[in-house]
């Protein structure tokens, strides 16, 4: 199939989607099962990096393609999983999504393993960028604890200026990590801003808004960021009910009178939300 066909189709589907009226549309979609065609609406997509669409035809339609890794965790269908285990480098359960662990970043055997292998691996299947995930989980220890997770911050920042040094035009995403984002504003090509208008409760399994304090400081966070870089993008990741057009029509107004670039879906990330037209 040459581009042209594979254009032509795309477009076709396009027309039954409907075109959003704003220029920058980006998606985050943890799955396989959708076809090219799907995507057509968004210029920026943020993909699982084993479980994914065919990479080829986004790529021929000048899709930006971001591939995610975990950086702060691991979970037990990750194939280096049963390794960290055996060196001594998980560390805490996450009690949100069983099975996943946090990972001791501060050890140079992740650091190395990270970008040796993880990281080309990523890019050889013709990923773009990268988006950096679960920071805040390691992150979130040393907070807790500071004296037996002292350092995280530290690595965690070093970490990303190794990636900045060793792929120097790489796109890098970060998904939050709030605590060190003046620090690496520089490195970074997008922040991801996840849970700021609204998010998902997983004890009561309902949608509801963030605190306005909680709201508003990560507001101001995600600005200051970008005082410190004025070429940063900024992403924001809202979930809410896909059956409610007129909530997601809400927080789309909400973070675009942010100056952020918002997307909006249900929390499993395995469906394409569209914004309501």
């Amino acid at each position: 199939m040459n581009r042209r066909t594979i254009m032509a189709g795309m477009i076709a589907a396009f027309s039954r989607i409907g075109r959003p009226s704003h220029s920058e549309c980006w998606a985050v979609y943890y799955s396989d099962k959708e076809p090219p065609s799907a995507f057509l609406p968004f210029s920026t997509l943020i993909l699982d990096s084993r479980y994914h669409p065919p990479l080829a035809p986004l790529a021929a339609a000048g899709k930006q393609l971001i591939g995610y890794i975990s950086i702060g965790e691991a979970s037990p269908d990750y194939p280096y999983f049963d390794e960290l285990r055996s060196e001594g480098l998980l560390l805490r359960p996450n009690a949100n999504w069983p099975g996943n662990y946090s990972i001791d970043i501060r050890d140079q055997r992740w650091r190395a393993r990270l970008c040796d292998e993880l990281v080309p691996q990523i890019l050889r299947r013709g990923f773009h960028g990268l988006f950096l995930d679960t920071l805040d989980s390691v992150l979130y220890l040393e907070e807790q604890n500071p004296r037996q997770f002292a350092g995280m911050s530290k690595a965690a920042t070093d970490l990303i200026r190794m990636l900045r040094r060793r792929y120097p035009a790489l796109p890098i995403v970060l998904n939050r990590g709030y605590s060190i984002l003046t620090d690496v504003a520089d490195q970074i090509d997008i922040v991801l801003g996840e849970s700021v208008y609204t998010t998902y409760n997983f004890e009561t399994r309902q949608y509801l808004r963030v605190s306005p304090p909680a709201y508003r400081k990560q507001v101001q966070l995600l600005r200051d960021a970008t005082m410190k870089n004025s070429r940063l993008r900024v992403f924001t990741l809202d979930y809410w009910n896909a059956d409610d057009p007129d909530g997601i029509r809400r927080i789309y107004e909400e973070e675009r009178a942010n100056g952020f670039a918002p997307y909006v879906c249900s929390v499993n990330l395995t469906s394409i939300v569209y914004e309501p037209l």
